[in-house]
């Protein structure tokens, strides 16, 4: 398993993920937004607790799961935080 999949995402207060066989959909305060789940990859929601697993040991699939991992952890934080960007 990837040492970055290990990490579960943890859903704050207010938002909503829906897991389907291909696509994750993530609901908050500031929108919504969906990303592809890839098909080496299992994402499992336990109270409030994402976790992200591969489905076999290879290569492959254990660079995905971590892949996912941080993806979904950018997806809950898009929909949770606002982006503000400051030129200086």
């Amino acid at each position: 398993m990837s040492r970055v999949a290990k990490n579960p995402v943890s859903l704050p207060d207010g938002t909503e993920v829906t897991i389907s066989d291909t696509t994750i959909v993530a609901k908050g305060p500031n929108g919504e937004l969906s990303m592809n789940k890839h098909p080496l990859v299992s994402v499992n929601q336990e109270d409030g607790i994402l976790k992200v697993a591969a489905n076999d040991d290879s290569t492959t699939a254990v660079a995905m799961s971590g892949t996912t991992r941080a993806l979904l952890s950018n997806l809950v934080a898009g929909v949770c935080k606002d982006f503000e960007k400051k030129l200086t």
